[in-house]
């Protein structure tokens, strides 16, 4: 089982792209992206982008993680 929190690709390079959420980036691939672009929301598993998210889904993904960091402290 993967849990992944959604990145919004905040720069793009070619076929590597920097995904930012909470604070938090990472060097991703986009190999499986079509036509990424910057501001967009995707999954990340194993480093790469596997899917591109709706971004009210992924506000309320992000929102849903937060509410998980707040309870463990």
């Amino acid at each position: 089982m993967c849990l992944a929190i959604p990145l919004q690709l905040i720069e793009i390079n070619g076929k590597t792209a920097v995904g930012e959420a909470m604070g938090m980036r990472r060097e991703i691939r986009v190999d499986f992206i079509e036509n990424p672009k910057i501001g967009d929301y995707v999954i990340v598993h194993a480093g790469f982008a596997i899917e591109r998210l709706p971004e009210q889904q992924a506000l309320d993904d992000l929102e849903a993680w937060g509410e998980v960091r707040d309870a463990l402290g």
